[in-house]
């Protein structure tokens, strides 16, 4: 099987890219290389010695790219139909995090975190002198509570497969949870090194592969943080967030990559939404036992490929007959590549949540354990999804990982 975490590069870069001179002059620029730009030491102990993230135009811009960014489209049109007032900043007056998360002591070890901030959800308190004066500073992060409905939770109640604790489960079946939505914040140093890249070639290969978006990528080395314009991570916690960071807390985990046809519509061609519902099921539990459970989900629909590709190739398995053997390849036939996912960003969330060991590991992906293996997270037991609960259209699913290897457990 071949994947990949980074689009494909060969030669150097002014083979295929205009230099950032050139891109400078043609954006009517200037390099600005050692301006006002606020400070930002990645990885450093605190929030004021780390500095803040901070966009827009102004002169201490130190960041590439908008907040929210898969969403920037939508805010554009917002401003040019008048919708939007472009100068609007938003009051964050009462939306402190519900729950408090760290800070941990992954959070300024050296490489630990390079795909999101482990500071954005507390930079109303942080950085509120400079909001006060302007700067454009928004919260990356944020932490609420709230209460989850599966009718797959419902039904394990009734059989007595789970019981009503009115803290973590009702007796309904709802489940309360602390719920936590992160947008993506790139340090493309820390990106770069974990993908084996240098730091020029990951820019170019950002700019090449989105037809020219982003040209400060290449005409403005000095500026390192990159929001990128990609959908973010939800994070449901089951029990009590302040458990995390002890090394005693029973942790149960599920790194659940999005699947719309199957997590919310139900599609029986895969076990995604079998495992997500699992998954909680086992949360629940650890959670009753004093621990916590984590479901981290990202949206990266088709192996992060995309739903369009994910369809063609549904019709290209289908049109050659729908067996374990062609299940990859046909993937790869269409896309080039079979998974696009790059695990190894995925375990940033763990260490963000002071994760260092997980108990109980709801996945059967030896790109997962690999990738959280490598992050320095141990892992206890493994636990497969129940045969009971794989459709009959999810055989081809699981018959093709199994001869591809798929899982790293004995069977």
């Amino acid at each position: 099987m071949r994947h990949t975490c980074s689009p494909r590069w060969n030669g150097p870069v002014s083979s295929v890219l205009p230099t950032p001179a050139d891109v400078i002059e043609r954006s009517g620029g200037s390099n600005r290389e050692g301006s006002s730009l606020a400070t930002v030491s990645w990885g450093a102990p605190s929030a004021q010695e780390r500095g803040p993230i901070v966009t827009g135009s102004g002169s201490e811009r130190n960041a590439i790219g908008i907040h929210a960014g898969a969403f920037a489209p939508y805010r554009a049109i917002s401003i040019a139909t008048g919708a939007l007032d472009e100068g609007h900043r938003p009051d964050l007056t009462h939306t402190k995090p519900s729950a408090t998360i760290g800070p941990f002591p992954q959070w300024a070890q050296p490489g630990k975190i390079v795909a999101l901030d482990p500071w954005g959800h507390r930079v109303a308190d942080d950085h509120a002198d400079l909001i006060s004066e302007g700067w454009q500073i928004q919260p990356s992060i944020a932490v609420t509570e709230g209460r989850l409905e599966m009718p797959e939770i419902a039904s394990a109640l009734q059989a007595g497969h789970l019981q009503a604790d009115g803290r973590i489960l009702d007796s309904r079946g709802g489940m309360n949870v602390t719920k936590i939505a992160i947008d993506p914040t790139w340090w493309l140093p820390g990106i770069a090194n974990r993908l084996g890249l240098s730091e020029p070639a990951l820019r170019a290969a950002l700019v090449n592969t989105s037809g020219g978006m982003y040209p400060d990528l290449l005409a403005r080395p000095d500026i390192k943080v990159f929001l990128p314009p990609i959908g973010g991570t939800s994070v449901y916690l089951f029990g009590d967030p302040t458990r995390l960071g002890d090394s005693t807390t029973p942790i149960a985990c599920r790194i659940h990559d999005e699947c719309n046809g199957s997590d919310v519509f139900g599609s029986d061609m895969c076990t995604c939404r079998p495992y997500l519902a699992f998954a909680a099921e086992e949360c629940v539990r650890t959670a009753q036992e004093r621990g916590v459970g984590v479901i981290v989900y990202n949206r990266k629909e088709g192996r992060a490929l995309g739903e369009v590709v994910k369809y063609l190739v549904y019709n290209a398995r289908r049109g050659s007959g729908d067996v374990a053997d062609g299940y990859f390849a046909r993937t790869e036939e269409i896309a080039g590549v079979q998974d696009m996912r790059c695990q190894s960003l995925a375990v940033d969330v763990l260490h963000w949540l002071g994760i260092s060991r997980i108990d109980r590991w709801l996945s059967m992906s030896h790109l997962k354990r690999k990738a959280v293996a490598e992050g320095g997270i141990e892992i206890g037991n493994q636990i497969e999804l129940p045969t009971d609960r794989i459709a009959a259209g999810a055989e081809v699913e699981i018959s093709a990982k199994i001869s591809a290897g798929y899982f790293t457990e004995p069977r």
